[in-house]
């Protein structure tokens, strides 16, 4: 009995972050108060209680539940077992774009935490979480460019940490566009097709028929 009210318990959890995430998502985290979430959850507000100190925790407990696109691709630079630094850079934004159009829920948190939300006060945390993976994934990508540069024997044309930063905001700015869109764009192929048109702009050579 103890057994089932535990996974009981769980499940009410779950439901109810499941619920927050929909509701952030259409309201906005400042607008949606735990009455729409309860609502949306088919449970009380007491309920909530029970689960969450209030908003913020439980808005934190739904970042929790997922890993954001930028920090999958800090993760999947270590596992491209590749000896060449373009194809691993081409991979892992290849993966990550991948990723992003594929996982609902994942796509779903990330328009929260770009679109959603006031970094301000309690919700400061996960600005901070965006910014640490902003800046995880650009270290890669300088990592990796600088590699490139070592290999092609001769200067990019920009410093890598520079090309590194532009890389990351076109990648970046295509993932947000596309949510912004509403996916009106085929998220992969472009950024792509973008990523390694901006590579060989750098003096990089990079294959013409994908990876």
């Amino acid at each position: 009995m103890v057994r089932k009210t535990k996974e009981e318990a769980a499940a009410t959890r779950n439901s109810l972050i499941d619920a927050a995430e929909r509701v952030f998502c259409e309201k906005g985290v400042s607008r949606a108060s735990l009455s729409d979430i309860a609502n949306a959850a088919g449970a009380t507000r007491g309920a909530i209680y029970w689960h969450f100190r209030d908003k913020v925790d439980l808005f934190n407990a739904m970042m929790d539940r997922v890993t954001l696109p930028l920090e999958q691709g800090c993760a999947q630079f270590s596992c491209v077992a590749v000896a060449d630094p373009v194809a691993r850079l081409r991979a892992v934004i290849s993966f990550v774009l991948g990723a992003v159009a594929s996982n609902a829920q994942a796509r779903r948190v990330f328009e929260i935490a770009l679109f959603k939300i006031e970094y301000v006060d309690e919700m400061a945390a996960a600005r901070d979480r965006h910014i640490a993976a902003s800046d995880a994934f650009t270290a890669q990508l300088a990592q990796d460019l600088t590699m490139a540069q070592e290999s092609a024997g001769e200067a990019l044309a920009m410093p890598p940490h520079e090309a590194a930063v532009a890389l990351h905001a076109l990648f970046d700015g295509l993932i947000q566009n596309w949510l912004l869109c509403r996916a009106g764009f085929d998220l992969v192929r472009v950024g792509v097709s973008a990523s390694d048109s901006f590579l060989r702009g750098l003096g990089l050579r990079v294959p013409v028929d994908g990876l």
